[in-house]
């Protein structure tokens, strides 16, 4: 049954950010299954994004296709690289698909913008038309990446964060921020609540990769690592709380 689409709270006083790109792996969708999309799981995360939403955020996201393929991995194990890429994209769109079915069955307008032209699926993507979307409140969810092989969601996230003019791209994870070592490996790893894009890249944290980190720099634009799982974090860091870690 169709749900009416929910009226946008103009921005709230005292937010931070005011425009916003979510960053989501595509592992994120899976849970503990580990692979796929589990429903209840992607259930909590859109009630996170339709909080968010409610606050008067414009939102833009980016999901990542690991849950259903990854195309470094697939290619390290003999596929073209080239192919595994593009594997990869069309699994960003099953993702991208995922989530608006249920943000609209809870009432949030969206609309799916892809870098891979399948208008009978999704819009293609184009700027100016994207910047519309959200001046009207909608949440707009960039799938297919760059639209091109050997660029990995992160840098997709970051080019669309930076063409929507976004204040902030905030990156949730399975932790709650960055620490000097993989926190789930290492048990002396330590958390950081703050560093500089340069030492990201100089102690190759694996925040996100060189080249995504590198365009943050270059565009002055933040980024914001947090666990996605924390209840309200993601609201948090937009109000401008300290929560995960901040890269600047």
């Amino acid at each position: 049954m169709a749900v009416e689409n929910e009226t946008r709270a103009e921005p709230t006083e005292g937010l931070k950010y005011g425009r916003v790109l979510l960053k989501i792996s595509g592992e994120a969708l899976a849970g503990e299954k580990g692979f796929g999309i589990d429903p209840p799981v992607v259930d909590r995360l859109t009630d996170e994004i339709r909080g968010v939403h409610q606050m008067g955020v414009a939102l833009g996201l980016v999901v990542g296709g690991g849950n259903i393929v990854r195309g470094t991995i697939a290619s390290q194990r003999g596929m073209d690289r080239v192919n595994a890429d593009y594997m990869g994209m069309l699994a960003t769109i099953i993702n991208a698909m995922a989530l608006q079915d249920m943000l609209e069955r809870k009432g949030v307008e969206t609309r799916v913008m892809t870098a891979i032209r399948m208008e009978e699926l999704a819009e293609p993507y184009i700027r100016r038309r994207a910047l519309r979307h959200l001046e009207k409140g909608r949440v707009v969810l960039f799938a297919g990446g760059t639209g091109n092989p050997y660029f990995s969601t992160d840098t997709a996230a970051v080019l669309r964060a930076i063409e929507m003019e976004s204040d902030v791209i905030i990156k949730a994870t399975k932790v709650p921020g960055i620490y000097t070592a993989d926190p789930e490996t290492n048990p002396d790893a330590t958390f950081i609540p703050s560093i500089s894009f340069h030492e990201v890249v100089r102690r190759e944290l694996g925040v996100m990769d060189a080249p995504a980190v590198s365009l943050c720099k270059d565009n002055g634009l933040p980024i914001i690592v947090l666990n996605l799982s924390q209840s309200g974090a993601v609201a948090a860091a937009i109000r401008g709380e300290e929560v995960g870690t901040l890269v600047s």
